[in-house]
Parts: C-alpha cells; sequence; structure tokens
C-alpha cells in the first residue's frame, strides 16, 4: 500500500491526498513536519534530503515533489484524463498544457503569497515587515487577477471541459487565498470555479472550510 510522510496542513501533502482520492488509490499517511515528527530526523532525511514533505514510498520507489508525485502516481494507474501519458501530437499538448498550469502555481503563484502567508496565517515573526506584506498581497492579487482572465475564457476547469492534476493544484492555491481574512478584489470565475471544485466528493476535508 502506498505510504505518504507528510502532516494534513501542508497544501503540498493535500495535492497528493485530492491525487489519491481522485484515483481510489488506497494509501497510509504518517505525520511528519511541523508540530509532529521533525523532517530533520535521520529517518526521514534518508527518503528526502531536502526534508519537505510530502514524501512518497510504493514499494521501494520513493518519490519527493508534490507535483512530480501526482503525474506519476496518474500515469501509474492508467489516469488518462487527469494527465495523459501517450504521445500522440494531441494528448502531449494536453499534457504539456497542464503541466504549464502546475508549474505556474508552484512557482510564480506560490512564491507571490510566500511572505503574506508566513505574516498572516503562520504569525512567523521573522515576517513583519507591512511594506513587504503589502508587496506579497498585491502580487498574489495580480497573480489571481491573471487566473480570473484565463478563467473566463476557459470552460469548467483549467484545461478545458476535463477536470486534470491542473485543477488540484490550482484548487488547492484558491482555497489559500480564500481562507486569509482580508479585502480581496471579486474574482467571479474564480469564485465559480471554486464552487465546482467544491462539490467534488473527492475535495471533501481538502479545501474548504478549516482547511488553508
Amino acid at each position: 500500500m502506498l505510504r505518504i510522510l507528510g502532516r494534513t496542513s501542508s497544501i503540498n501533502v493535500r495535492k497528493v491526498l485530492w491525487a489519491c482520492s481522485e484515483m481510489d488509490i488506497a494509501y497510509t499517511r504518517e505525520d511528519w513536519g511541523a508540530g509532529f515528527r521533525l523532517t530533520s530526523e535521520p529517518e526521514f532525511k534518508a527518503l528526502n534530503p531536502k526534508s519537505l514533505v510530502p514524501v512518497v514510498i510504493d514499494g521501494d520507489f520513493v518519490m519527493t515533489e508534490s507535483n512530480a508525485i501526482i503525474r506519476y502516481l496518474a500515469r501509474k494507474h492508467g489516469r488518462a484524463d487527469l494527465f495523459p501519458a501517450d504521445v500522440s501530437a494531441a494528448s502531449l499538448a494536453t499534457a504539456l498544457r497542464i503541466e504549464e498550469w502546475m508549474e505556474w502555481q508552484a512557482a510564480d503563484l506560490t512564491v507571490s503569497w510566500r511572505y503574506a502567508v508566513q505574516a498572516l496565517v503562520r504569525k512567523n515573526p521573522a515576517f513583519n515587515d507591512p511594506a513587504q506584506i503589502a508587496a506579497s498581497l498585491k502580487d498574489w492579487d495580480s497573480k489571481m487577477m491573471m487566473l480570473e482572465a484565463h478563467l473566463v475564457r476557459s470552460s469548467d476547469f483549467i484545461c478545458g471541459e476535463v477536470f486534470t492534476l491542473a485543477d488540484i493544484v490550482t484548487g488547492l492555491a484558491i482555497n489559500r487565498w480564500a481562507r486569509i481574512s482580508r479585502e480581496r478584489p471579486e474574482l467571479p470565475a474564480v469564485s465559480a470555479y471554486f464552487e465546482r471544485l467544491l462539490a467534488r466528493q473527492s475535495a471533501k476535508g481538502l479545501i474548504g472550510e478549516g482547511t488553508d
């Protein structure tokens, strides 16, 4: 059975949990990270020298990096709807589009919110510069407005009419944006899209009230 190492409060761990839920993959999960067993422990560092969650153990195979993990799971379990695996021109184009949005979430969007989340959600005393908080929030809103413009042009989901891995990572990112208490720009397309994600059974307990 798949083993997932990481706390559920981690947005990256929840990417893997959501993907497993979508694909009906059985797993066991162990709490590692802030508030639980330290990822600096030798047992964990032997699996991931970066000391970051999640770590996934599939038999003798160990994987890190949440976006890579969920692509692996989709390919292993034959879920071409979530992430196409064949090399036909149409499938390759779809896979690349999914990867494009996954990389945008992991790099641009995540970087934009990092300072603000540490300051306003994590209450990290090292992140207390009002100017940097304001700059982070402004950049975050700017990225969300880019997403709004895309969703206005798109269908029900990020890459068209079919739910894909891009929607898992984007949905969790929107959830973080929606949960923080502050004034935010009105983004009707993002809001409608997020409601569609909230309705998915696979997302229960991973986005919405009580999460961040």
